[in-house]
C-alpha cells in the first residue's frame, strides 16, 4: 500500500475570500477596481464579485487615469496616497491596488465604499 502524500507545501495557506475586497498574506488589504477612465466625475458606481466599478475623471494616457484613481480611493478611505499602490494592471481597466499599514480591514474599506455610493 503506497503512502499518501502528506507534505505541506509552506506559504501556500490563504484565506479564501471572496468579492473584490481581501486580505493577502502579508495582511495588506487587496482591492480588485474595475476602472472606467474618461468619465465626467470620479465616482464609485457598483460593488460585484469581479470588481469595485470606478469612474475616473482623467483619461487613460501616461498614467493620469491611475494616479487619479488612487488620489480619489484615497480621499474617499481616508488614507495618505502612500498607503495605496497598483500592484496589477497599470495599463489595463482591471486593477488590483493594496492598501498598506491600515487598521480599517475589509469591512472598514467595504463600509466607506458603500457610504461613498449611498451618497452619490
Amino acid at each position: 500500500m503506497p503512502k499518501k502524500n502528506t507534505k505541506q507545501v509552506p506559504g501556500k495557506l490563504e484565506a479564501v475570500q471572496t468579492g473584490p475586497i481581501t486580505i493577502d498574506k502579508s495582511g495588506d488589504v487587496v482591492i480588485k477596481i474595475n476602472a472606467k477612465p474618461g468619465a465626467k466625475n470620479n465616482n464609485i458606481t457598483d460593488i460585484s464579485s469581479d470588481g469595485i466599478g470606478v469612474q475616473i475623471n482623467a483619461p487613460p494616457t501616461d498614467g493620469e487615469a491611475n494616479a487619479e484613481l488612487i488620489k480619489y480611493l484615497s480621499k474617499v478611505l481616508g488614507l495618505r496616497k502612500s498607503d495605496l499602490s497598483l500592484d496589477r494592471g497599470s495599463r489595463s481597466r482591471n486593477k488590483i491596488l493594496i492598501v498598506h499599514n491600515t487598521s480599517l480591514g475589509v469591512e472598514g474599506i467595504t463600509e466607506k465604499i458603500n457610504e461613498e455610493i449611498n451618497d452619490k
